[in-house]
């Protein structure tokens, strides 16, 4: 008989939590993400992937807030990319990317736009929720994140 090698699969990290949707939430979020991280030896994005969650929590619990709803982070950490997930259940509070600053909302965005080295986006449902997405390259073993 031939047979084929068998292949396994990149294992995927992940870590969730929920949530109150709170600022002391979203500052336990950013500890929280940071700790995994580290648990997880990914010191290398730490720094970017705690600005990301500090800023998509701090949304969560400020624009998405429901009164007795929380929110949830999540992580993935896969062979080349980190992705961060913070879902809230406000779906028809869409953030607002304003570049130059003006008005209230969407500033802390063009932070996250420039720190998801992979993107970021939002997927809505199932209802009333959506989630904010990001996602931070991850250096392959033996080369460093410049």
């Amino acid at each position: 008989m031939n047979e084929e090698p068998t292949q396994l699969l990149a294992s995927v990290r992940q870590f969730g939590i929920q949530l109150s949707a709170t600022p002391r939430g979203a500052r336990l979020a950013r500890l929280l993400a940071v700790e995994q991280l580290r648990t997880w030896e990914l010191d290398a994005v730490a720094d970017a992937a705690a600005q990301i969650v500090a800023e998509l929590a701090n949304n969560a619990a400020t624009h998405g807030h429901v009164s007795g709803r929380d929110f949830q982070l999540a992580m993935f950490a896969l062979p080349d990319v980190l992705r961060i997930e913070v879902t809230d259940t406000r779906a028809e509070r869409l953030p607002v990317v304003c570049p130059h600053g003006d008005g209230e909302s969407g500033r802390g965005l063009v932070l996250v736009d420039a720190l998801a080295s992979r993107g970021w986006g939002v997927l809505l449902g199932p209802p009333p929720r959506k989630t904010v997405w990001a996602q931070v390259e991850l250096a392959p073993p033996g080369r460093a994140l410049s």
